[in-house]
């Protein structure tokens, strides 16, 4: 049977998850007659921390028709090359590694490193940091934005791969004025009760002012708090808590150096309790270390942050935040779709929170589309969430795991813990043994999440090999790319892009 697209949805919550959803379901369903009211409460303040994103999100603005020149500036945003990780490692030669987006131009250089992991992790001594394989790091290290300088040819410019940073605060004001433009409504009001009805479906939201206000869809946007999907509903939330420990944060802004161009990654420094992330604004650095409460007080970490962060952190205000990491069972519950960290929530190393609304939003506007605007794909789509939710995790838990810290019992007890999914300790024992690794890869298909390049940069990165290496051969020698080899091709490859600063001003 034919059914309607929801004429009334309302969503509790604003934020970035909230201003997200609104905008792709008003973009896609307008012109089925749909309303949205975005009701969120003025009791509830915004953290407007530095934030970070995976290129994932270049599709969300894409999709709306919003160019960088017009949002960008807005939200003191600037480009992410990649990110670095230095202090997870006590390896020689691999005390910091990068995660780099990928490009057209890695097919040659970066290729390399598949041939030289592959050797070492059998026992040969090649080289193999990913940090000098690929074009995004050295972009990075460089302080460059992802964009080619203007050509004297024709020839086109090989596509590059990126993602951003910006203000979280300042992108949530910037998706609601331009939801405002897409017809929804906002409201400043309060829940103060769910009502449901016999089937279990939420029927109104009685709210503070005493309104009454009904919708066929409810998105809970409401944060940790899962106002709708966990205390209205009661839908279980799976915690994390097992294999991933850190379950706070502290956030502390510093100044940037007007001197120097502006860094083009995330840096995520593992320190004795967590690790701190440091994500470069246009108008400056949003600092923040996520940490364990069983191994360190917010006293104590906010002491550690910082003395790591010296002259720069003085007097400037600390924000405790606390994460509760995992997820729940069902995303999509009768007629309620919980988004953001209300669906739940795996800590920021890899930047994943806003690819993982904007997949929510898009696979639930496909399954509903595909399924004439019923609920019959509903068990198909919290399948496919639950997937990529595990599948974020274990390669999250695959950076504690793959740590080679000695210096406090956080680090020795993330390595020596063996609550990992079957599928990770498979990859890892893979690797250790030197069998068919991209095999293993392809066995686990979509569930991983992550492309080869990235299991590459991980357990590569983090100097996973043998200890006793046998020397290269001369006829390797002559055959192989080295890091040095590597990293002076791509410096003359880099020379052609403009400098992150330089290219930030053409957007203004």
């Amino acid at each position: 049977m034919q059914h309607q697209a929801p004429q009334e949805i309302v969503i509790i919550g604003g934020g970035t998850a909230g201003w997200m959803a609104a905008n792709l379901l008003a973009h896609q369903w307008r012109s089925h007659g749909t309303q949205i009211m975005l009701i969120e409460s003025s009791d509830i303040g915004i953290i407007g921390v530095g934030e970070g994103s995976t290129p994932y999100l270049r599709q969300f603005f894409h999709r709306l028709g919003i160019q960088e020149s017009e949002w960008m500036p807005a939200c003191n945003a600037t480009y992410k090359c990649g990110i670095r990780f230095p202090g997870w490692s006590t390896q020689p030669g691999y005390e910091q590694y990068v995660h780099p987006f990928f490009n057209q131009e890695d097919l040659k250089v970066g290729s390399e490193l598949f041939t030289n992991a592959r050797l070492r992790r059998r026992g040969t001594a090649a080289q193999a940091n990913p940090q000098d394989f690929f074009i995004a790091a050295e972009l990075a290290r460089q302080r460059k934005a992802p964009f080619y300088l203007p050509r004297s040819d024709d020839r086109p410019a090989p596509a590059t791969d990126y993602a951003y940073h910006f203000d979280s605060g300042l992108l949530g004001a910037f998706l609601k004025g331009h939801a405002s433009k897409l017809g929804v409504r906002h409201r400043l009001d309060t829940v103060a009760r769910v009502e449901l009805s016999e089937t279990g479906d939420i029927a109104h939201l009685l709210m503070h002012s005493g309104a009454i206000v009904k919708a066929e869809l409810f998105l809970d946007c409401s944060g940790f708090k899962g106002l709708l999907i966990n205390e209205a509903l009661g839908e279980p939330f799976v915690s994390f808590k097992d294999n991933l420990f850190n379950d706070r944060a502290i956030a502390i802004p510093s100044s940037l150096n007007e001197e120097e161009d502006i860094p083009s990654e995330t840096t995520s420094t593992a320190l004795r309790n967590g690790w701190v992330w440091q994500i470069p604004l246009s108008s400056r650095y949003g600092n923040g270390y996520v940490y364990a409460s069983d191994f360190a007080s917010p006293e104590k970490a906010e002491t550690e942050l910082r003395q790591h962060l010296g002259a720069a952190a003085h007097n400037k205000e600390a924000r405790h935040l606390k994460m509760r990491v995992g997820r729940v069972e069902q995303h999509w519950r009768n007629n309620c779709l919980a988004i953001g960290l209300s669906q739940g929530f795996i800590e920021p190393l890899e930047a994943t929170a806003l690819m993982l609304i904007q997949f929510s939003v898009d696979l639930f506007i496909d399954q509903m589309e595909a399924s004439q605007f019923s609920r019959s794909r509903q068990a198909q789509f919290n399948r496919r969430i639950n997937q990529m939710f595990e599948g974020v995790r274990d390669y999250v838990v695959g950076h504690y795991q793959l740590n080679t810290r000695h210096d406090s019992d956080y680090w020795r007890a993330n390595r020596a813990h063996r609550h990992i999914s079957d599928r990770l300790a498979s990859i890892l024992e893979v690797w250790d043994q030197g069998g068919d690794f991209e095999a293993e890869l392809t066995r686990h298909g979509e569930a991983l999440m992550y492309i080869r390049p990235s299991w590459y940069c991980l357990l590569a990165g983090m100097g996973r090999f043998p200890a006793d290496l046998k020397p290269l051969s001369t006829e390797q020698r002559a055959e192989l790319m080295s890091g040095e080899q590597a990293r002076a091709a791509l410096t003359d490859t880099v020379t052609q892009f403009y400098g992150h600063r330089q290219y930030l001003q053409l957007l203004k």
